[in-house]
């Protein structure tokens, strides 16, 4: 039923749960208890079960729908696999896997290779080390019933939390149901040692492996939060540092929406010089098909504007393409040339009335094709003379001695009139497109620090450091080109 919700409504569940699964099951169990009431007298208790109860000429074709059922049984496990790791990388309790969206209209219908692999191995060493369909069923059998107390324990929680009920009803179904099913789960602990462990081990393993990772991000993302720099100590430190602004664009990623990353001051402290324009990127991914391009970018100032950074949030639905190509970089420039020659404006749209403070408002702004009144960057070797004379747009462009490697060019609409300061502001970014731009990637090593618990070294210097070299990299870090990527490696001891 887990797997179902990511594939069907809650209602067609319902529907087919109560009229068709429901009665099934009931007649079925009901069946094999009025044929062992008669029965129940046997030489080999092995040979009572399901098949003996069905008659000889029904067998074969009970066997194959068996057969069948076990087929979907199975689908409806690992599809409930994946939705369940899915949730878990989403709330940080599980190492990042490679998660593929097969449907662009049903957001449940995931595929992860890296689970579908690991279920295989376990199928396959299970089956093999048992080799005896008893042991095979005495763990079937503890997972069951542990899935049944477990699920009863939680729906006490649905019955205050989220219903609302008074917590004497809550009680009164964990006595009811719990106690049958924890007369089960005492039965199936008798077999523990006869294949009964096996879901046990397992569950602990992953268990295991959750709780270090779960407990390994939090204290990296808290070592983030208090770690994070306001723009007012990068500015009172640039002179006593001796910072320089080189020609070009730095594009910092973080995973951090307000603030400066600890990973920049590292990087201006041991290297005391950045880009002429700082752009700090965040990657966002949110639970849709695709995010319309009106509405892929989210642009702001950190800081007065005349230092040149700027914080863009770009957002990806579970379907978009990822690619930071020439095409993103210049959407990206485009994006925050129309933040800068509208003014800044939060998300309501009201003007921000002092510029110099150290707020970040977002704007949001959709790519250069959906703003096409708006501004345009275009190349020299994409401008022709036909389409510039008969433009109503005016021309910024700037001039060197040298003949740059590539030449960048605005097209502003006339109106409205843009400001002097927003036209300098331009200027400075064209002339840092021009030079090219560079990605700046943070990479992490977490240590536990001195005087931490023995537990706690051995959590976060070998389980969580093992968990994350083996886990797949932030989905930013596969796409960046890597002759124009700059890696900043910082040892973070929490």
């Amino acid at each position: 039923m887990f797997a179902d919700l990511g594939h069907f409504s809650q209602l067609s569940i319902k529907i087919a749960f109560t009229s068709l699964v429901y009665p099934s099951l009931v007649l079925a169990y009901m069946g094999q208890a009025a044929y062992l009431s008669r029965h129940h007298v046997m030489e080999n208790d092995y040979q009572i079960g399901f098949y003996v109860s069905v008659p000889d000429k029904l067998r074969w074709p009970v066997l194959v729908i068996a057969v069948l059922a076990a087929v979907v049984a199975s689908q409806a496990a690992i599809t409930g696999t994946f939705s369940i790791i899915k949730q878990c990388c989403a709330l940080g309790c599980f190492p990042r896997v490679k998660i593929v969206h097969t449907s662009s209209k049903i957001h449940g219908q995931v595929y992860i290779p890296e689970i579908n692999w690991t279920l295989m191995i376990l199928c396959l060493a299970v089956t093999i080390g048992f080799r005896d369909t008893k042991r095979l069923g005495n763990a079937a059998g503890l997972a069951v019933i542990t899935v049944m107390l477990v699920t009863t324990c939680l729906m006490s929680l649905v019955i205050v939390l989220c219903w609302h009920q008074n917590v004497l009803l809550a009680v009164c179904f964990v006595i009811f149901f719990g106690t049958i099913e924890a007369l089960y789960f005492s039965a199936s602990l008798i077999r523990f040692f006869e294949g009964a462990w096996v879901p046990i081990a397992i569950s602990l393993v992953f268990m295991i492996v959750m709780c270090i990772w779960h407990y390994g991000s939090l204290k990296k993302y808290e070592f983030d939060v208090q770690n994070k720099v306001s723009i007012d100590w990068l500015l009172s430190v640039g002179p006593s540092l001796g910072i320089v602004r080189v020609r070009g664009i730095g594009l910092i990623y973080t995973e951090l929406v307000s603030g400066i990353p600890a990973i920049f001051p590292h990087f201006v402290t041991n290297f005391p010089a950045f880009h002429q324009v700082l752009v700090f990127i965040c990657v966002k991914s949110v639970p849709i098909p695709h995010v319309r391009h009106e509405e892929r970018f989210l642009v702001g100032h950190i800081g007065p504007r005349e230092h040149h950074l700027y914080r863009c949030i770009v957002r990806y639905g579970y379907r978009d393409a990822r690619k930071d190509d020439l095409q993103f970089e210049n959407d990206l420039v485009c994006s925050i040339a129309e933040f800068i020659r509208t003014g800044k404006r939060g998300l309501n749209g009201n003007a921000a009335e002092d510029l110099t403070k150290d707020l970040e408002d977002m704007t949001v702004l959709g790519t250069p094709n959906t703003h096409i009144s708006g501004v345009q960057l275009y190349e020299d070797n994409e401008l022709n003379s036909e389409s510039v004379g008969t433009s109503k747009l005016r021309e910024m462009h700037t001039t060197h001695k040298t003949k740059p490697k590539k030449r960048v060019r605005f097209f502003i609409p006339e109106s409205p009139k843009i400001e002097r300061n927003a036209r300098e502001e331009l200027r400075e970014l064209m002339e840092a497109s021009e030079a090219g731009i560079a990605y700046i990637l943070g990479h992490s090593y977490v240590r536990a620090k001195q005087g931490s618990s023995f537990l706690k070294r051995i959590v976060i210097n070998f389980g969580y450091d093992f968990l994350t070299r083996s886990s797949r990299p932030p989905c930013y870090a596969l796409t960046v080109p890597h002759a124009s990527t700059i890696e900043v490696g910082m040892v973070y001891h929490v």
